[in-house]
C-alpha cells in the first residue's frame, strides 16, 4: 500500500512540475502577419499537403493574425522558381521578406493524414508539427505538435455495431475524405489550446492578459 501511495505522489509531482510553455520569444517578436508555407508531407498520402493547407487560414485569423492567402503564396513562390514545398521551406527568409513583406513564416509538416482500416474499426488521424519563425531575425518564436483522431468504433462496445460503423465509415471515406474535418480538430488543439499560439495583435483580446 505504501509503495502504491508513493508512486501516486511521484506521478502527481511529475505532473505538477511540468514547465509552462515559454512565450518570451513570441512576445518579443509578436507578428501581425503570418505567411504559411505549403506543408512538407511525411505521409504516403499525396493530398496531405494541400488538404491540410486548406484548413489552416481560419484558426490563425481567428487567433488574431493576418494570414497571407495560401493559394496566392503557393502561386507566387512557384512563379519565383520554388516548385515544391521542400524548395519553399529551404528558401532564404530574405527572399520571402522581399516577395511578401511578412512578419513571420509558419513551417508545417504533416506527419499523419488519412484513414487506416482494421477488421472492426477504422480511424482517421491527422498529426501536424508547426514552427513559426520571425522573418527579420530568423528566431523561432513558437512551435507545437498535435494530433486528432476520429474512430468508427468510438463509443461502441457492440460487435455488430462496430462492424457496421467500420463499413459505413469505409463507404463514406470512399466518397469524401474525412481528413480535412479531423485536421480542423487538430488545429483547435495545435493553435488554441494549452501551449498554443497567444492571441495576436488583430484579436480584440490582444493585450488583455
Amino acid at each position: 500500500m505504501r509503495a502504491t501511495y508513493l508512486s501516486l505522489l511521484l506521478a502527481l509531482a511529475a505532473c505538477a512540475s511540468t514547465e509552462p510553455y515559454d512565450y518570451s520569444a513570441l512576445l518579443a517578436h509578436m507578428p501581425r502577419s503570418v505567411l504559411v508555407l505549403p506543408p512538407l508531407d511525411d505521409t504516403v498520402e499525396v493530398e496531405a499537403t494541400y488538404g491540410y493547407l486548406s484548413t489552416v487560414t481560419r484558426p490563425l485569423a481567428e487567433r488574431g493574425y493576418y494570414v497571407f492567402p495560401v493559394a496566392v503564396v503557393d502561386r507566387l513562390l512557384r512563379d519565383n522558381g520554388l516548385t515544391d514545398p521542400a524548395a519553399m521551406h529551404a528558401a532564404p527568409l530574405e527572399r520571402i521578406r522581399d516577395i511578401f513583406g511578412a512578419d513571420a513564416v509558419l513551417y508545417l509538416t504533416v506527419q499523419d493524414w488519412g484513414t487506416s482500416y482494421q477488421v472492426l474499426s477504422s480511424a482517421t488521424e491527422v498529426t501536424v508539427e508547426a514552427h513559426m519563425v520571425d522573418v527579420a531575425t530568423g528566431t523561432e518564436i513558437w512551435s507545437g505538435t498535435d494530433s486528432a483522431v476520429q474512430s468508427s468504433s468510438a463509443g461502441s462496445s457492440d460487435l455488430v455495431g462496430m462492424l457496421v460503423g467500420a463499413l459505413v465509415n469505409q463507404v463514406a471515406t470512399s466518397i469524401s475524405d474525412p481528413s480535412t474535418g479531423v485536421a480542423r480538430a487538430c488545429n483547435q488543439e495545435l493553435f488554441c489550446d494549452e501551449d498554443g499560439l497567444l492571441v495576436g495583435p488583430l484579436s480584440p483580446d490582444y493585450g488583455k492578459d
